[in-house]
């Protein structure tokens, strides 16, 4: 949980360098977050075979949290200090299967942010820009 005493983009810069610690989920997914500016982020990720399901290929739930993670903290990154939001709608395509144990980019990207609302979309691509999931997402502001 972030510090009440920092804006959104001021906890995602204190996780970056260290001196804050991801939340829990970045435990069970391994996400790293490498970049984070005004209404922009982006992860490293990597699927494990604990992530697999009983077919033996990636879990869509892989792919929607990774999304649910970079756009919410698209979102974030437009909190001001106090300002918290919370995940209300996702939408989650996914366009190939995720491959095991290689790092992939995830970013999120604002759409639009009212007062009450935060819209973002993301995806998760490889190095070369070859797309293997996108989606999008609303956030409520909770003043």
């Amino acid at each position: 949980m972030r510090s009440k005493d920092m804006t959104g983009l001021e906890f995602l810069t204190s996780v970056m360098q260290g001196e804050s610690r991801p939340q829990n989920m970045a435990d069970t997914i391994p996400m790293r977050l490498v970049a984070a500016e005004e209404g922009f982020v982006r992860f490293m990720v990597r699927a494990e075979e604990q992530h697999t399901n009983i077919m033996g290929g990636v879990h869509g739930g892989f792919s929607a949290t990774v999304m649910d993670t970079v756009t919410g903290c698209a979102v974030c990154t437009l909190m001001e200090t106090g300002v918290s939001y919370t995940t209300i709608d996702l939408n989650v395509k996914m366009i190939r299967p995720i491959p095991i144990g290689k790092e992939l980019i995830a970013e999120g990207k604002i759409v639009n942010r009212s007062r009450r609302l935060g819209i973002a979309d993301g995806k998760i691509i490889d190095e070369n820009g070859k797309l293997y999931a996108t989606g999008s997402t609303t956030c409520m502001i909770l003043s």
